[in-house]
């Protein structure tokens, strides 16, 4: 029976303007080992049984839809999640993590059936829309559209001078309720305010033009929703300003904040966290690197 062991990174989306468009891959990962077995299937995380009904797992059912659409015939798995340092529902991709770990995980079990473009639409039917599974799979900044049933991308080169401070607070906020705040049609003047930001985002990345970024980064579809969703937002966003970050953005639908800085990293950090130790919630603050690999099979 074949085992095979994947990893694959945390990612953040909409970066600001760029809604269910624009994604990262960061230096953050889940790590899932898979095994055929003939018996009935088992999920473990981090050793421990889970006795949820395996049939409802999101990496079960990433790999059952791999294999059924490549007609590769199965019986059970035992699935383990060894290493789980991507945080669940705060908006650091933990859901496209297991979607794109299950389907790299089955295409190496298939014997690599499936090519990079196989793998990305179906991850992107099974999550719903590309942002985030795209640089998942791909690593790095990417750029995803669809086009009919197809995903089309193209990877933004991110300067190695920039890091990202992710600030994870104790609450958690659910895609659901995040889309739920959304409105349901927007104003003209709000779409062509996106669309300007998101074009000169990719240009300011690519001309290392920092100081343009933090206008860049704002948006009038989904942040000024979702920020009542995220307590101590404007606090959080104002210090990061004050402390000298070139941006910051809602990650993916929150609750991670983003604050984007390209000097004294290690000393925003820290006086970073002891802002944050004086708000009411518990604060974990994280210094990451863009990802440039995306998924891979370790073993």
């Amino acid at each position: 029976m074949t085992k095979v062991k994947v990893r694959v990174p945390a990612t953040t989306a909409n970066m600001g303007p760029g809604f269910d468009t624009l994604g990262m891959a960061l230096k953050l990962y889940n790590e899932i080992e898979v095994e055929e077995i003939n018996g009935e299937t088992e999920i473990y995380n981090e050793g421990l049984k889970l006795e949820e009904d395996f049939k409802e797992n999101l990496i079960y059912k990433s790999i059952v839809s791999a294999m059924n659409e490549q007609g590769y015939s199965y019986n059970g798995f035992k699935i383990n999640v060894t290493k789980c340092d991507i945080p669940m529902s705060r908006g650091l991709g933990s859901s496209s993590a297991c979607i794109v770990g299950g389907i790299t995980a089955a295409n190496a079990i298939m014997g690599n059936k499936m090519d990079m473009e196989d793998i990305i639409d179906l991850a992107t039917k099974i999550e719903g829309h590309p942002d985030n599974v795209v640089p998942a799979a791909l690593g790095g900044m990417v750029i995803s559209i669809k086009v009919g049933e197809d995903i089309k991308h193209s990877k933004v080169n991110v300067p190695d001078k920039l890091k990202f401070v992710a600030m994870i607070p104790s609450f958690k906020v659910s895609t659901a309720l995040s889309r739920e705040v959304l409105p349901k049609f927007y104003l003209k003047e709000d779409c062509i305010f996106n669309t300007s930001r998101s074009a000169m985002l990719i240009s300011a990345l690519y001309n290392n033009e920092f100081d343009k970024l933090r206008m860049c980064f704002e948006d009038k579809i989904h942040q000024p929703y979702r920020k009542s969703l995220i307590r101590n937002f404007d606090d959080v966003f104002k210090k990061s300003k004050d402390l000298g970050s070139v941006g910051e953005f809602i990650s993916g639908s929150g609750s991670t904040l983003m604050a984007v800085v390209d000097k004294n990293a290690e000393k925003f950090v820290s006086s970073m966290k002891n802002f944050l130790d004086e708000l009411e919630d518990t604060w974990k603050v994280i210094l990451l690197d863009p990802d440039l690999q995306g998924a891979r099979v370790l073993s």
